[in-house]
C-alpha cells in the first residue's frame, strides 16, 4: 500500500517514519520553495511524547535537553512565583532544536526502501490509498481546506538564543509581561532559547528586543544574544479535516497560541491517533480508504478545539489581567495552582493533553 505526505516539515517526517515502520510504501513531496530552519528555533516536547519518540520512532535521547523545573511569573510579581511545576530531579518536558530533529528524521527515511522523495506530484496520476496534506497552499488542494476559525493576536513571536555562563541549566522560565508572554527555554549549559510573544501590530528591531531581554532576563549572565527571527501570531482550527480520502494534518488542522509550546505535541498526539486507526485497519486485512480520514476527524476534531481553546484562555486571562491593573487574579492563582491535586492535574494535562 503506498501513502502520499504533501509537505516535508517536522510532523510531515515524523508521521512518515511512522508509516515506514509500519511497511507502508511513503512518497514524500518537497514543496518548491526552499524550506530552511531557523536554528533558534525549538521544540518543547513532553515527557509522554519523548518517550513516544523514543519506543517507536527514533531514539532522540542524544539531542535533548531535559527540563526538570517550570517557574512562572507576572511582570507585576516577578520575584513571586505564579505557579512552579518541580518535578524533583525527573524531567517535566525536553527542549529540542528543530533543524537537529529534521536532520535525524531525514536521515532514516533515507535509509529505508519504502520512502521516496518527489519534487512532482500529481495527486490525479498516483493510485494513492491515503493522502496527508500538511501544507496549506499545496495548489490543488487549497480550495478543500480553506474553511477555518482562525483568531489574529495582532501579535509577533520573536524567537532568539542566548549564550551565557555555564549554569546548572534545567528550569524554564515563563513571565507574563504587559506585552505578553516570554519565556526561557534552557537547551545547554550555557545556551538558552527565548520565545516572546509580542503584543503589537509592528515589528521590533533587533536592538529593542535585546533590551527587553535585559529586563526580563531570570538569572543568566549573558555574553551574546544572537539575531532575533519573527512571525506572525495566529491560531486556527480547521472546519473539516478531510476530503475523500485527503487528510489534512499538523499546522494545517490547528495552529495554536506557542506560550505553552503545544503545537508540535498536539500533532504528535494526532500522528499517535492515526497510526493506531491504520494498524486497525491492516489488522483486519482491509484497504487505507476515506474511512480512516472521517475515523480520524470523528474522534480528535473536537478534542483539538477545546485544547486549543483551553491555551487561548490562558492567554486573555493573563491580558485581563494586565488590563484591569489587578494582582487579586494574580492570587487566585497561585492559591489553586499551589494545590496539590491542581497541580498534578495541569502538569498530567500538559504531558498527555486528552487521551483519545
Amino acid at each position: 500500500m503506498k501513502v502520499c505526505i504533501i509537505g516535508d516539515g517536522l510532523v510531515s517526517l515524523t508521521l512518515a517514519n511512522v508509516l515506514i515502520k509500519k511497511k507502508l510504501f511513503v512518497d514524500i513531496y518537497k514543496p518548491k520553495k526552499k524550506n530552511l530552519y531557523d536554528k533558534s528555533r525549538t521544540l518543547g516536547i513532553s515527557k509522554s511524547n519523548t518517550d513516544y519518540f523514543n519506543n517507536e520512532i527514533i531514539n532522540i535521547r542524544k539531542i535533548l535537553w531535559k527540563i526538570q523545573n517550570i517557574k512562572i511569573y507576572t511582570e507585576k510579581n516577578s520575584k513571586e512565583e505564579l505557579l512552579k511545576f518541580d518535578n524533583k530531579n525527573k524531567e517535566v518536558f525536553s527542549i529540542i532544536r528543530n533543524y537537529q530533529l529534521q536532520k535525524l528524521l531525514l536521515i532514516k527515511l533515507k535509509k529505508s526502501k519504502f520512502f521516496n522523495l518527489k519534487k512532482n506530484l500529481n495527486i490525479d496520476d498516483e493510485k494513492y490509498k491515503l493522502i496527508i496534506n500538511s501544507d496549506p497552499h499545496f495548489p490543488n488542494l487549497k480550495r478543500h481546506f480553506s474553511k477555518k476559525i482562525e483568531k489574529n493576536y495582532n501579535s509577533y513571536a520573536y524567537t532568539t538564543t542566548i549564550f551565557h555562563k555555564k549554569i546548572k541549566n534545567n528550569t524554564a522560565y515563563q513571565n507574563f509581561t504587559k506585552n505578553g508572554p516570554i519565556a526561557f527555554l534552557p537547551i545547554s549549559e550555557s545556551e538558552t532559547s527565548i520565545v516572546y510573544s509580542f503584543k503589537s501590530i509592528y515589528k521590533k528591531n533587533n536592538f529593542e528586543m535585546n533590551n527587553l531581554i535585559k529586563r526580563y532576563n531570570p538569572i543568566y549572565f549573558i555574553k551574546k544574544i544572537n539575531n532575533w527571527n519573527s512571525f506572525k501570531l495566529r491560531s486556527s482550527t480547521l472546519r473539516n479535516y478531510y476530503k475523500d480520502n485527503i487528510l489534512a494534518f499538523g499546522d494545517l488542522i490547528h495552529k495554536i497560541h506557542p506560550l505553552a509550546g503545544q503545537g508540535f505535541n498536539m500533532s504528535l498526539r494526532d500522528i499517535k491517533l492515526l497510526s493506531e486507526l491504520i494498524d486497525e485497519k491492516i489488522n483486519l486485512g482491509l484497504d487505507l480508504d476515506s474511512s480512516i480520514c472521517h475515523e480520524f476527524q470523528r474522534r480528535s476534531q473536537d478534542k483539538n478545539f477545546i485544547f486549543l481553546s483551553g491555551i487561548d484562555w490562558v492567554y486573555e486571562l493573563f491580558n485581563f489581567e494586565n488590563s484591569i491593573n489587578s494582582s487579586l487574579l494574580n492570587k487566585s492563582i497561585n492559591f489553586i495552582g499551589n494545590n496539590s491535586v491542581v497541580n498534578t492535574f495541569l502538569k498530567k494535562f500538559a504531558d498527555t493533553g486528552f487521551r483519545y
